[in-house]
């Protein structure tokens, strides 16, 4: 049988291997559909600071334009406390630890499913 991994979509996995690529810590994908989110995904992970919080989401976006794949929006990247990038389907966020626990994006979508990746 599948795991809950094999199971996302190729641009999902993609994401995922370059935040770990990139030492991201925490990261976890909620699946939204069941939740009736504004997305089918959303990637989020943590960074321990600017510089490696900059350096996951460029790896991210550069992995997927090489798969053809634009993100539709993109902010946050001059503070680097949460650099959020928006591909419709899905949605990338990359937090500093601290606005991380702030937001708690995963306690706000607690209906959805979590999914955690192993490095």
């Amino acid at each position: 049988p599948l795991s809950a991994i094999d199971r996302l979509p190729d641009q999902i996995r993609t994401v995922i291997g370059a935040a770990l690529d990139r030492k991201a810590s925490d990261v976890v994908v909620l699946a939204l559909r069941r939740a009736h989110g504004v997305a089918d995904y959303f990637v989020i992970c943590s960074g321990g600071n600017p510089r490696q919080i900059k350096a996951i989401a460029d790896a991210i976006e550069t992995l997927l334009r090489g798969l053809h794949v634009r993100p539709n929006h993109v902010e946050g990247h001059e503070r680097a406390e949460w650099i959020l990038i928006d591909y419709f389907d899905f949605i990338v966020h990359v937090f500093s630890h601290g606005t991380r626990l702030f937001y708690g994006l995963e306690r706000l979508w607690g209906s959805a499913e979590q999914i955690e990746p192993r490095a």
